[in-house]
């Protein structure tokens, strides 16, 4: 894929979840934290070098002649990776957060969160 339009997909992900994670609704700070995990995930995997490869697996250690060339970098997929289940952790986690202050508060404002009159009992 053209470098140009990674770069492009890429900053739309980060233009759109920066403006939806700065709205008042907690369901759009929700999405913007998915498209921000998923704009970074899409700039490590083109930094990376998505390059066709061996994967860096030797079967034969007698046949291999030391040349590592031909093999793909590992790094940037184990990155990508594990920056996948943490993004999941953190949406899961704020999802359960914004359902709990829902039920708390009865709003999903979050400038009406901020008020202390809703917590006169």
């Amino acid at each position: 894929m053209n470098i140009l339009m990674m770069a492009l997909v890429v900053g739309v992900l980060f233009a759109t979840g920066t403006y939806l994670i700065l709205r008042r609704r907690p369901i759009r700070l929700i999405l913007g934290l998915g498209l921000l995990s998923h704009g970074v995930n899409l700039l490590l995997f083109s930094l990376g070098g998505a390059e066709r490869g061996l994967p860096p697996i030797v079967v034969d250690k007698a046949a291999f002649t030391g040349d590592i060339s031909g093999f793909v970098d590992p790094l940037p997929q184990a990155l990508i990776l594990t920056a996948i289940v943490i993004g999941f952790g953190v949406q899961a986690f704020a999802i359960v957060l914004v359902k709990r202050a829902y039920q708390t508060v009865n709003t999903d404002d979050f400038d009406q969160m901020r008020s202390t009159d809703l917590y006169e009992a």
